[in-house]
C-alpha cells in the first residue's frame, strides 16, 4: 500500500500540485475520489477538520489545507530551499500563488462568462512578480528560488498550466514563464505524469469542465 492517500473531488483543483510533486519525486499514492453526491450527503464533510477537502493521509498523519500539505511534502523530500533564506522565499512564492489561485477560483465559480475577459486582461500584472523572481534567480534559467526545485515550483507550475488550459496564449507576454513551464514540464517523471490519463482527463475545476 502506498504511504500517501489523497481524498478529493475528481478534479485537478487544489491537489494537482501535490500530485505533480509526488510523481516527480518518484512516489506512489492512492486516490479516494469523492463525488458531489457523496459530499452533499454530509458525513464526510462533517468528519473533515475544516469541513472541506482535500484530506491527505501520510501513514497515521492526517492533514487538511492544501498549502500545509505542500509544505509537509516540501520538508519530507527536501523541497524547501537549501537554507532559511531560501525557505522564506519559497513561502513567499507559495503565498503569491495562493493569491492568484483565489482570484481564479472566484472567476471560475462565480462569474466565468461575464468576468473572464477582464480577468485575463489583468492576468499579466498578477503574474509579473513571478517573472521578476525568475529574472533575479540566474536570469530566469533555473527554478523560482535557488538552484533546486521546491514545492512552490510545483504549485506555480500547476497554476500556470491551468491558466493555459483556460486561455491558451495567456502567457505569451511572459516569455520567461513560458520557458519555465516548458523546462519543468520536461522533467522525465513529471512529463510522464502530465501525459497520463490521470492528469489529462481531470478537469481543472469542478465548475469548469476543461
Amino acid at each position: 500500500m502506498p504511504p500517501y492517500t489523497i481524498v478529493y473531488f475528481p478534479t485537478r483543483g487544489r491537489c494537482e500540485a501535490m500530485r505533480m510533486l509526488l510523481a516527480d519525486q518518484g512516489q506512489s499514492w492512492k486516490e479516494e475520489v469523492v463525488t458531489k453526491e457523496t459530499w452533499l450527503q454530509g458525513p464526510l464533510k462533517a468528519s473533515c477538520l475544516y469541513g472541506q477537502l482535500p484530506k491527505f493521509q501520510d501513514g497515521d498523519l492526517t492533514l487538511y489545507q492544501s498549502n500545509a500539505i505542500l509544505r509537509h511534502l516540501g520538508r519530507t523530500f527536501g523541497l524547501y530551499g537549501k537554507d532559511q533564506r531560501e525557505a522564506a522565499l519559497v513561502d513567499m512564492v507559495n503565498d503569491g500563488v495562493e493569491d492568484v489561485r483565489r482570484h481564479c477560483g472566484r472567476l471560475i465559480h462565480h462569474n466565468y462568462e461575464e468576468g473572464k475577459a477582464k480577468y485575463f486582461q489583468e492576468l499579466p500584472e498578477r503574474l509579473k512578480p513571478f517573472e521578476t523572481l525568475l529574472v533575479q534567480n540566474q536570469g530566469g534559467q533555473a527554478f523560482i528560488v535557488g538552484d533546486q526545485i521546491s514545492f512552490a515550483d510545483y504549485n506555480l507550475l500547476d497554476l500556470l498550466l491551468n491558466h493555459q488550459v483556460l486561455a491558451p496564449g495567456c502567457l505569451d507576454s511572459h516569455p520567461l514563464l513560458l520557458a519555465y513551464v516548458a523546462r519543468l514540464s520536461a522533467r522525465p517523471k513529471l512529463k510522464a505524469y502530465l501525459a497520463s490519463p490521470e492528469h489529462v482527463n481531470r478537469p481543472v475545476h469542478g465548475a469548469q469542465k476543461t
